[in-house]
């Protein structure tokens, strides 16, 4: 079976190839970062990837982001990801598509060496595996804006709106250095880590869509 990894971490990447190896497994790309991998995954097509989310350059979701582009060119395009966290907005995207071969594991299971040689085979088979805690996280997505003060939310709601920073707080009647805190301190609780304002703005508008 091939297989292509994506891991930046050169000794958790070196451990997985001679762990899969010695499971019958052929690893036929290693990938450091995540440029260029949603390429890469096309071009391999391997007939399952472990994909770690957090990638160079920025080290946020770039795996993740690029197993679901990689899937959209390639639908079922097997991938299982490996993550210490649980970034909710992709891995409900890479779910959705209902593609299935899709896994979601966090990292400390691949201590248990057999549940994870099991996880991978039932990826490149086309089940869906999904770590127990990754499944708990995802059925609280509601609660998301729960963290959010009143104000903060009405920020949101108008930045859903295309407003920009002055329109809001024309609106709320505040200076633009309190819409810019209260934008910074949304950013914050809903978990989005600096990567250009402009990129986490749409991504909290689109949080925002999705818990409404």
């Amino acid at each position: 079976m091939r297989v292509l990894i994506a891991e930046d971490q050169v000794l958790l990447r070196d451990g997985l190839t001679r762990m899969l190896a010695a499971y019958g497994f052929e690893v036929v790309a290693t990938v450091p970062d995540g440029d260029g991998l949603a390429e890469e995954l096309v071009a391999v097509r391997p007939d399952v990837a472990v994909v770690d989310v957090r990638l160079p350059p920025t080290f946020t979701d770039e795996g993740l982001r690029a197993a679901v582009a990689a899937r959209q060119s390639v639908p079922g395009l097997p991938v299982l990801v490996l993550s210490q966290y649980v970034e909710r907005l992709y891995a409900r995207e890479l779910i959705a598509d209902r593609a299935g071969a899709v896994g979601y594991l966090l990292k400390d299971r691949v201590g248990d060496v057999r549940q994870f040689i099991g996880a991978l085979r039932q990826v490149a088979a086309g089940a869906t595996v999904m770590d127990p805690d990754v499944v708990a996280q995802l059925l609280h997505r509601h609660d998301a804006l729960a963290v959010l003060t009143p104000r903060e939310r009405e920020v949101l709601h108008l930045m859903a709106g295309g407003h920009s920073n002055a329109a809001i707080a024309a609106r709320l009647v505040i200076t633009e250095k309190s819409v810019s805190n209260l934008i910074n301190a949304l950013f914050a609780k809903l978990g989005l880590a600096p990567s250009g304002d402009h990129h986490r703005r749409v991504l909290a508008v689109l949080t925002y869509l999705d818990h409404r």
